[in-house]
């Protein structure tokens, strides 16, 4: 679909190849809304292929192609149709809102297939199950992260494969039918069905079975379930009612008014079999007696209820105070109960969810466009000698306004330019660019080259003629402008050659985007699958990432703690130096203030995160070098930094412990004087490396991933040990 979320009026609209070599959608007969953005001085062809690929073509080479439909899909896939690192899929709004929903298909940094709900206040993973751990997707499912082509295809024969080794057969399997596979609006993968000539698709495949599983779909403070006759469906919870009745993706709202004042007096409503996935107060709290469990609750003020579940393993109940109530679905069979916190004046004291007799259940009624451009016979002249007028008059309106604004701007020059960060951009060329400038750069952000959880990187070509990697925020998107200016102001001043240079910003309206260099050999952990990173390439990239956090630890003027250094956040420029990337992300803290408690959540990523994240210890600098070292040791020995699997082309090796622990055990059990990193040596370096360096920079790996923090050394000291001994 092209320009889904601001389609064309339906009068007059037009697709037209000129003789550019562009194919542009009109609007109207006025705007153009649409472009392939292609140039060719030759004559093209735009061609339909049955497999419903729409190719723009070299009518002299017919295998020359610009631009292809298959390159950009919205919400579907057809048979033969790749989905790679560049693409996703995004779903509709509704049944009949063709606009840009809340759900998407991708593959991740991990190169893991993942299904993302991306609502209006919050998103999270929900395929695979979000309680397998990242680096260990497999479990049971046979997953891998390991992996670097990141493709995905449905073949005609019904048979869907990701590069992850996720493999899904439809239940026609082997029959050579029409298919497609399609992201639907209710966050559901499916693939459809058909015999030539028929009208109707049919379902013969789905990701989730479970459609209460799905993230966000009942919304907010609302409880789905499903029953196979009925389907699936939505209640509020007591003491809530519906924002919208004919939207049940937004939830529900309070009927009283949630108060801080330790005058209110609660009580707590069971529901049994219910499970609320996600927001935890903190973390689980094991071993806790239900008195204690809703003693917790009352003394916090955010704790809407809590889960109370019983395990049996170890015979122990576990508390989870709730500071959100999402995803909310009944599950037959689950041992845990849900206890809601209402107020005791709040009515609807009878029954535990609101009657649903009034919802309205065509919620996904299509809605018409407006029409601004259908208008009624009007005389020709008239309508001329009318819109002259007003254009003349606008012109003079525009002229006297521009001069007001020129002697406006003259007077309050130094002020407006520090409010907008001209002053900045003057002195550090550190620029704000508008979202207009970044949307052209991108090609209307059509080249992803990276994701993340805080946002998406796109490849751009600035108005200078220089490559840059985009980043758009989605953390960041309701921080204030003032606020995010500040920050901004702040990365500007660091200055370091093993940082990605940061060139500007943009902030308008919900946009929040960062500007940056383009690194040509992409990330770390790109590079490690593969036979480019020799020793001398390691030990460079090793003490080049010191470097870099050293200066963000100790030599800048603010004190920046990265919280969440990984393969992925260290970037290789063409000649393999590294960069420390999204080192902006984190807020600058004050040195003096070692009880620093600003991290209101965790942050990181699993392997890679410091004791002191999962215990709710304080949060220091030592978070970073103890990153730092799993990143370094999994350079060493090319291997995974939670279980231990070779990331190497040369095959997988099973290993139940942690890198750090087998890398430890490895140096315990070696023979008195022997040379203990030849067991844990990368293979694909054979034996070419400095024996002494690899040492070094091993034994220095696992100081920074001492348990206690204070044993750690600080990245200075890191710096100064490695470079020491750099032969």
């Amino acid at each position: 679909m092209a320009n889904r979320d601001q389609p064309v009026n339906g009068k007059r609209s037009s697709l037209s190849l000129l003789k550019t070599g562009d194919l542009v959608l009109t609007d109207a007969a006025q705007f153009n809304v649409w472009s392939t953005g292609t140039l060719s001085p030759n004559p093209l062809e735009l061609h339909l292929f049955d497999t419903a690929n729409l190719v723009l073509r070299d009518q002299s080479n017919r295998t020359s192609v610009l631009w292809q439909s298959f390159d950009f899909p919205t919400d579907t896939l057809l048979p033969g149709q790749i989905l790679t690192r560049f693409t996703k899929l995004v779903s509709s709004r509704s049944e009949g809102n063709y606009s840009s929903g809340f759900y998407k298909l991708f593959f991740d940094n991990d190169n893991v297939f993942r299904l993302l709900y991306e609502g209006p206040q919050v998103s999270s993973v929900y395929w695979p199950d979000p309680w397998l751990v990242s680096n260990n997707v497999g479990s049971g499912n046979g997953r891998s992260t390991y992996n670097s082509s990141r493709v995905a295809v449905l073949d005609e024969y019904g048979q869907f494969r990701a590069s992850d080794h996720f493999s899904f057969k439809t239940i026609d399997y082997g029959l050579l039918l029409q298919r497609r596979l399609t992201l639907d609006h209710d966050g559901n993968v499916r693939a459809y069905s058909r015999k030539n000539g028929q009208e109707n698709w049919s379902i013969s495949g789905q990701f989730k079975s479970q459609p209460c599983f799905i993230h966000g779909i009942c919304g907010p403070n609302s409880i789905c379930s499903y029953e196979p006759v009925s389907g699936r469906k939505c209640a509020c919870l007591e003491g809530y009612s519906w924002i919208d009745s004919q939207d049940w993706t937004l939830g529900c709202k309070p009927n009283f008014q949630p108060t801080c004042d330790n005058k209110t007096e609660y009580r707590f409503i069971s529901y049994d079999e219910v499970d609320f996935y996600g927001y935890d107060y903190g973390s689980s709290f094991e071993n806790f007696t239900y008195k204690q469990c809703e003693s917790l609750c009352l003394e916090l003020c955010e704790c809407m209820g809590f889960q109370y579940t019983f395990a049996a393993e170890n015979g122990h109940f576990w508390c989870y105070p709730k500071t959100q109530l999402l995803n909310g679905h009944r599950s037959p069979g689950f041992t845990g109960q849900i206890f809601l916190r209402l107020p005791k004046t709040s009515a609807q004291e009878v029954n535990h969810m609101q009657n649903n007799d009034g919802l309205v259940c065509s919620r996904n009624a299509e809605k018409l466009l407006e029409r601004p451009y259908v208008k009624g016979k009007e005389n020709g002249s008239v309508k001329f000698m009318l819109w002259f007028a007003v254009g003349l008059g606008g012109f003079e309106v525009v002229c006297i306004f521009m001069v007001w604004c020129l002697l406006f701007r003259s007077s309050n020059h130094l002020v407006s330019a520090d409010q907008q960060g001209y002053v900045l951009a003057a002195a550090t060329g550190f620029r704000r660019y508008t979202y207009s400038e970044l949307k052209q750069a991108t090609k209307g952000f059509s080249e992803e080259i990276g994701r993340g959880a805080g946002g998406v990187v796109y490849k751009g070509v600035l108005s200078d003629n220089r490559v840059a990697a985009i980043k758009k925020l989605h953390e960041f998107a309701d921080q204030g402008e003032s606020e995010f200016l500040t920050e901004m102001s702040i990365i500007a001043r660091l200055n370091h050659m093993n940082l990605i240079g940061m060139w500007g910003y943009c902030v308008e309206g919900k946009h929040r985007m960062l500007v940056y260099e383009y690194m040509e050999n992409g990330s770390l952990a790109n590079n490690l699958p593969s036979n480019a990173l020799d020793w001398n390439k390691r030990y460079n990239i090793a003490v080049g990432m010191a470097k870099g956090l050293a200066y963000l630890h100790e030599e800048c003027l603010e004190w920046i703690l990265h919280c969440d250094i990984k393969p992925q956040n260290i970037l290789l420029d063409s000649d393999y130096q590294p960069k420390v990337a999204d080192f902006g992300l984190s807020k600058p803290l004050n040195r003096n203030n070692l009880n620093n408690s600003s991290f209101s959540r965790i942050r990181g990523t699993r392997g890679y995160m410091a004791p002191e994240w999962v215990f709710n210890l304080q949060i220091t600098s030592k978070v970073d070098v103890y990153s730092y070292g799993i990143v370094v040791l999994e350079m060493i020995s090319g291997r995974s930094p939670m279980t231990g699997v070779q990331v190497t082309e040369l095959g997988a090796e099973s290993h139940n412990e942690r890198l750090a622990t087998w890398v430890r055990e490895k140096r315990k059990k070696a023979a008195e004087g022997a040379c203990w990193v030849e067991q844990i040596v990368d293979p694909t370096l054979g034996s070419d490396y400095d024996m002494k360096q690899m040492e070094i920079l091993a034994t220095v790996a696992l100081e920074c991933v001492e348990e206690e923090k204070d044993v750690r050394p600080s990245m200075s000291q890191v710096v100064e040990r490695l470079q020491s001994h750099d032969s």
